[in-house]
């Protein structure tokens, strides 16, 4: 399994924000610039974490972002997922429809592979914001 450039990237923008005082106020152009992360993905990426419920966005004069909680409460899963969507190893697996896998009639894999994404998304649920910014 592998993470994709954009899941990598929200981590790293999470990682950065979480180093911050807790209520600072954080733009996308800081965290791109810190980071290393291009603005417009950054600015991509801040939006999907805050529709996530993972960053709180206010609007105006002296606005910007900041983690809605606090860093030990958000986990690696719950970044990853903000991005790519439920953690399934597989697309029979997950909440997408298995009808396009030419195995599905036959596979007796099938019925076991919730658990390994399930062990997966526990082990990924397992390592918080706070660890991932020591």
């Amino acid at each position: 399994m592998r993470l994709s450039h954009l899941a990598d990237y929200a981590v790293v923008l999470m990682t950065a924000a979480a180093r911050r005082p807790a209520a600072a106020r954080l733009s996308a152009t800081e965290l791109a610039g810190e980071t290393g992360v291009p603005l417009p993905t950054a600015q991509k990426l801040m939006g999907q974490l805050a529709v996530s419920g993972l960053l709180s966005s206010v609007r105006g004069a002296g606005g910007g972002f900041t983690l809605a909680r606090p860093a030990p409460e958000i986990s690696l899963a719950d970044i990853v997922e903000a991005v790519e969507g439920p953690i399934a190893m597989t697309q029979c697996s997950g909440h997408e429809d298995a009808s396009d896998c030419a195995l599905d009639a036959h596979c007796r894999l099938k019925p076991h592979m919730g658990v390994v994404s399930n062990a997966v998304r526990g082990a990924l649920n397992a390592v918080t914001l706070t660890e991932l910014a020591q």
